[in-house]
């Protein structure tokens, strides 16, 4: 892997991980066209989520310095014998339903995460699930919002996103897309919903490292690439900043629509590729 490579690689992961293209779709894209061995994209994956981390860190650092002194808060409680008291405060009403979205999305990881990963390499099947997010993001602008509030949120809405972002793990079908669209779709404001959608990232790309991580090193990493690594990981957390102040901006203009024009041309064209090569 070349210094030119590692950039690209991590502008895309930072860029697609948060913006609803998704960054999986197009590093198995990218990956096929530069002829990049499987096992190097892998391993650089994980360390590229990161960098995404970092960026989410960046955003929301704050809300979540708020939500882990919460979080002691409420173990307090339940050891005091309060119990969980769901509606004391909106930061703990937030907490409690990100964990609560974070069950769904582990069970799918756990259960199916060998299975979806195996279309990685079925560059149809990614351009055709790109298609598809185009498709929900479409039909998310043109339903109508009830603007639910975070005291307004119920744990099936919590579980219902969390579903969207279990089903995310499909090489093409966007995370961020998935996430915001199901937030929608259940009826959060437009500005919870993307708030939402990232911070119940932060858990799923945990542990996304954790699951790949064992098999993505277990070789370990040649000391050539550590350049392309590092610069990688830097232009991941940088893009990815960028990007999750864009959406959060696309969302509350209701422009989450632009998006869609972007991955089915994207879809068609990988879709029209394969097709010629095939004859």
């Amino acid at each position: 892997m070349t210094l030119f490579e590692g950039i690209i690689l991590g502008l895309i992961q930072g860029l697609a991980e948060f913006l609803p293209i998704s960054s999986s779709g197009h590093l198995a894209i990218v990956q096929h066209f530069f002829g990049i061995e499987g096992e190097s994209v892998l391993a650089f994956a994980v360390l590229l989520h990161l960098g995404t981390l970092i960026s989410l860190v960046a955003v929301y650092y704050r809300l979540l310095w708020e939500l882990i002194l919460e979080f002691f808060a409420v173990i307090k409680d339940l050891i005091t014998g309060n119990g969980l008291q769901i509606n004391k405060n909106e930061t703990r009403k937030l907490g409690l339903m990100i964990i609560a979205a974070t069950i769904p999305t582990g069970l799918i990881g756990v259960l199916f995460n060998d299975f979806f990963s195996g279309l990685y390499n079925s560059v149809p099947a990614v351009a055709i699930c790109l298609v598809l997010t185009g498709c929900f993001l479409w039909l998310a602008e043109r339903m109508d919002q009830k603007g639910k509030n975070v005291k307004e949120m119920k744990f099936r809405d919590a579980l219902f996103v969390g579903l969207c972002q279990g089903i995310a793990i499909i090489p093409g079908i966007s995370r961020s897309g998935a996430t915001i669209v199901g937030s929608l779709f259940s009826g959060l404001n437009r500005e919870l919903a993307v708030r939402f959608a990232f911070l119940i990232s932060i858990p799923a790309i945990l542990g996304a490292v954790v699951l790949e991580a064992p098999a993505a090193f277990e070789e370990g990493m040649a000391a050539e690439i550590l350049l392309p690594v590092v610069a990688g990981v830097v232009v991941a957390a940088i893009s990815g900043y960028i990007a999750i102040k864009t959406m959060i901006r696309v969302v509350s203009n209701k422009k989450l629509y632009i998006f869609s024009f972007y991955t089915w041309i994207v879809g068609g064209l990988v879709l029209l590729y394969t097709f010629m090569n095939l004859r």
